[in-house]
């Protein structure tokens, strides 16, 4: 009776992580056929590998409605998992499809392109899904060992090869922050499953060892999403990377990052709310006012980027400062917005080149506005949403975070600090984002770029534009959903 028990446990288990079984097998079919089919055949693989995302996102909303454990609890599938699952599903299968033309034009058009970027969403999936150390420490370091080789792909080009080093050496590092601090968990409270580190917290309290590991588990989880001062990384990777790589790197891997720091804070360490707190915002603050501050000297637009991802993860952490449903809703509708906004900025990015060569500098962008100006309009459009200036997409996502701030702020009045400086930052942040904007429409026209954006890229620029002019309309229904995947994260 036992052993059939099991068996059924076993198959309801199986069931529940459909999803990660079918894109990872998925992956491994697709990487048979590049092995023996070969570079010419590189295209079939990314359009196979897109179909599998799709796939992927199918199950994924068919997948159990109420919230459900699996694997003796060590993964856990409910309403929050499912949001930003497919969130970073459509993260991924736009790098693709970015990735078509680029690769094509730099002559790096190999299968193992998208094979990575599918075997890193095979690891973000498991981390969204992580209700354990373990199977959080699996998820992140498959996720990690298929983005060190994708910073590095173009091998033959001494930036990027730099870039994989780097993103390697200190990937490494804080792994073993992270690592540490799980030990650190699990010997203090005797379990690495997140209830139950919830459930010692209740009983024993929130000792010294506690504290620690809990930090040192956080330190590594905001390296993923380059916060300060974990930050470090995230520049030379940015400029180094190929182009759709850099692309993915600033929206699929940091969603699947700040599910997991919202799944572990409000989970594992629901009970000790004063421990992850004093983490957190002080890593928000730094993270809004240094990315602010470093992108103005910024000439290389990928590197200023970079500067604003780390600014933007900061305001979305402000949400989580805020400690409630509300806050979580908030920083779910802010990813979705940020997701939008990088694509649309990295679509007009991968137009810059000239002499077939990619070029880099925001000078290069001088006098877009005569040369191409439905890009140039829509690219400033962007920006103003990058600032935050209403009625654009991104003024609500700062909007909601800041909201939940304030609505916290009558338990704790020093979050009316965070959110100032938020304010303060965004105004910052404004510059260099309107520099942008001077640079192409008032500045003396540069050379002309050597060819358009090809159809998919069009398309994808178009529906970044529209989703971002039209947020008054496409927000309802997205607060909805969001509301309801943060709704499932607190039963």
């Amino acid at each position: 009776m036992s052993a059939a028990v099991d068996m059924v446990q076993f198959n309801a288990d199986i069931v529940t992580m459909m999803p990660e079984i079918v894109l990872g097998c998925g992956a491994m079919l697709l990487l048979l056929l590049g092995v023996f089919a070969g570079d010419k055949h590189s295209r079939a693989v990314t359009v196979g590998c897109v179909i599998l995302l799709l796939v992927t996102a199918v199950l994924v909303v068919g997948g159990p409605d109420a919230r459900t454990l699996a694997f003796g609890g060590t993964v856990v599938v409910d309403g929050f998992s499912r949001f930003t699952k497919l969130l970073v599903l459509a993260g991924s299968a736009i790098a693709m499809l970015m990735s078509l033309d680029y690769l094509r034009d730099e002559k790096l058009t190999r299968f193992e392109y998208p094979l990575l970027v599918s075997l890193a969403t095979l690891g973000m999936m498991l981390m969204i899904s992580a209700n354990d150390l373990i199977v959080l420490y699996v998820g992140l370091e498959l996720q990690s060992l298929a983005l060190y080789v994708l910073a590095s792909f173009a091998r033959d080009n001494a930036r990027s090869t730099e870039a994989g080093l780097k993103y390697f050496v200190l990937g490494a590092l804080s792994s073993g922050m992270l690592l540490y601090g799980a030990s650190l968990l699990y010997g203090f409270t005797g379990t690495t499953t997140f209830e139950g580190i919830a459930a010692a917290l209740t009983r024993d309290g929130a000792g010294v060892g506690v504290k620690l590991g809990a930090a040192f588990v956080l330190a590594g989880l905001a390296f993923k999403i380059s916060a300060v001062p974990f930050h470090m990384w995230t520049p030379d990777v940015y400029e180094g990377a190929p182009t759709p790589v850099t692309a993915f790197f600033a929206a699929a891997p940091k969603i699947a990052a700040m599910s997991l720091i919202a799944r572990f804070i409000f989970g594992a360490l629901g009970p000790a709310e004063g421990v992850w707190l004093q983490i957190i915002a002080p890593v928000a603050v730094a993270s809004m006012v240094w990315g602010a501050l470093a992108a103005i000297g910024q000439t290389n637009i990928k590197r200023l980027m970079a500067y604003s991802s780390i600014s933007h993860m900061g305001y979305a952490l402000t949400g989580f400062v805020a400690g409630s449903q509300e806050g979580v809703y908030g920083v779910l509708v802010y990813l979705v917005i940020y997701l939008a906004m990088t694509v649309g900025t990295f679509v007009c990015i991968l137009l810059m080149r000239r002499n077939g060569e990619a070029v880099e500098n925001v000078s290069d962008l001088a006098g877009l506005s005569d040369r191409d100006p439905t890009t140039a309009y829509l690219l400033a459009i962007l920006m103003f949403s990058l600032i935050g200036i209403p009625p654009l997409a991104g003024f609500f996502g700062k909007w909601y975070v800041f909201l939940a701030l304030i609505h916290s702020a009558a338990e704790h009045p020093w979050m009316y600090t965070v959110a100032i400086v938020g304010l303060i930052t965004s105004v910052i942040g404004a510059y260099y984002y309107l520099n942008i904007v001077r640079v192409m429409f008032f500045d003396k026209p540069a050379a002309k770029f050597e060819k358009p954006l090809g159809l998919v890229n069009s398309a994808l620029l178009g529906a970044s534009g529209a989703f971002v002019i039209g947020s008054v309309v496409v927000l309802a229904p997205l607060i909805d959903a969001a509301s309801a995947a943060a709704k499932s994260l607190f039963p």
